[in-house]
């Protein structure tokens, strides 16, 4: 099972938008520019929205079928650990193995002598074409193999785990990017290195970026950084998949946690200079959309899209706290309950979509909003029968929103 050179992997918390976010995809195809929609969803949404795995597979075979869709389309197990995997083995062909946890904890040492003996050929003066010249030693090898050995062995448990269990192929992703500190283009080659003798035939990997990722909002940090680590890792795939026999379509997953707009135009060109592929994960934009969409339906709509966030300012702390790496809420700058009230759909709209420009958005507002889709899952029937009713508005923002904020910017403009 081949992933196809550009992907796109779209979180929708509660099953509703799939033809929607499929027909963002379609109108990519029209511009000419050929994408496979990834439908994501972790372990730890399903639990906080009471789903189960499959339903994620029957939304996208769904929207297949509703836009007679012809290419290739993907069911991604987000961000699996071998506790929870057997959940996705049936009804997920992508399988995102998230190690992240185990980086830093040493291997065994005889496995850290033995990665850095089957390697010490490249010890000495080390050149990976289009990021520049490495000193290599036994001493930097064993650092590497400390930090990531572990992380690796246990992915490779994981991949080795989901190939007894399917009898089709499947995608797999090895992904890192939930740890403090990026990787060099030294210890992703390396990490490949790793990969290949575990014998895992990756197809995407999902680095740690310089700079906050944070849900919802755009990129915080050096955007020349970001481009100068995006350009390396990309150098380092490329030169680890001739040194090491990895697939030849294996690329960079960017985990953007949603909009970052910012690092778009550096991706797009490092891709159209080098000819690589990329994977994006955008999280969970459509969850925000859909509030976007009710609020500006009106009536109904808005009044719980009101309650929601109402909700959400009571029950801050507890929705925060497993995203709280990920956020960055000043709850000074949050209004209150009793303000957005008051507002219109538009000024609820306008305060909550992602637009720097306009003076009314409210970044604040927009991640708690973006942890808070547990208070709508707890609404049940009356916010997914809110859906149904305002489904034009709904969709309109949906595929509104990835069409031109980031599929367009990624591969067209």
């Amino acid at each position: 099972m081949k992933l196809e050179r550009y992907s796109f992997g779209m979180g929708d918390r509660f099953l509703h938008q799939g033809v929607a976010q499929l027909q963002a995809i379609v109108n990519a195809k029209k511009a000419g520019v050929d994408v496979t929609p990834v439908w994501n969803k972790s372990n730890r949404e399903h639990d906080i929205v009471g789903t189960e795995p499959a339903s994620l597979r029957e939304e996208a075979d769904s929207a297949v079928k509703a836009l007679d869709w012809k290419g290739s389309y993907r069911v991604d197990a987000d961000h699996i650990n071998l506790g929870n995997v057997d959940r996705f083995i049936h009804c997920s062909d992508f399988f995102t193995i998230d190690v992240g946890d185990a980086i830093g904890q040493a291997a065994p040492e005889p496995d850290i002598a033995s990665f850095v003996q089957r390697h010490s050929r490249f010890i000495g003066e080390l050149e990976i074409p289009g990021a520049g010249s490495f000193n290599v030693t036994a001493e930097s090898l064993e650092k590497v193999a400390r930090t990531f050995l572990k992380a690796v062995q246990q992915a490779g448990v994981i991949y080795r785990y989901i190939e007894t269990q399917r009898d089709a192929g499947f995608i797999p992703e090895v992904s890192m990017d939930e740890t403090e500190n990026p990787q060099t283009p030294l210890e992703m080659f390396f990490i490949l290195a790793m990969i290949s003798d575990e014998g895992i035939r990756a197809q995407t990997i999902a680095p740690k970026f310089t700079g906050r990722f944070n849900k919802g909002v755009d990129y915080v940090g050096d955007i020349r950084q970001f481009t100068q680590e995006f350009n390396d890792d990309l150098a380092a795939i490329a030169f680890a998949v001739s040194e090491f026999g990895l697939p030849g379509n294996l690329k960079l997953s960017v985990h953007s946690g949603s909009d970052k707009f910012s690092i778009y135009q550096p991706i797009r060109e490092a891709l159209q200079r080098t000819g690589a592929g990329i994977h994006i994960k955008t999280a969970g934009t459509t969850w925000l959309e859909e509030l976007i969409g009710l609020a500006e339906a009106g009536g109904e709509g808005l009044t719980i899209a009101k309650e929601v966030y109402a909700r959400s300012l009571e029950k801050m702390d507890a929705l925060c706290a497993p995203y709280a790496t990920v956020i960055d809420i000043d709850a000074g700058q949050l209004p209150s309950a009793d303000d957005v009230n008051g507002w219109t759909g538009e000024q609820y709209a306008r305060a909550l979509r992602h637009n720097l420009a306009d003076p009314l958005y409210n970044l604040h507002l927009r991640q708690l909003l973006h942890v808070g889709y547990k208070v709508a899952a707890q609404m049940g029937e009356r916010y997914y029968g809110a859906l149904q009713e305002f489904e034009p508005s709904v969709s309109r923002n949906v595929t509104k929103n990835l069409w031109e904020r980031h599929l367009k910017p990624l591969f067209i403009d």
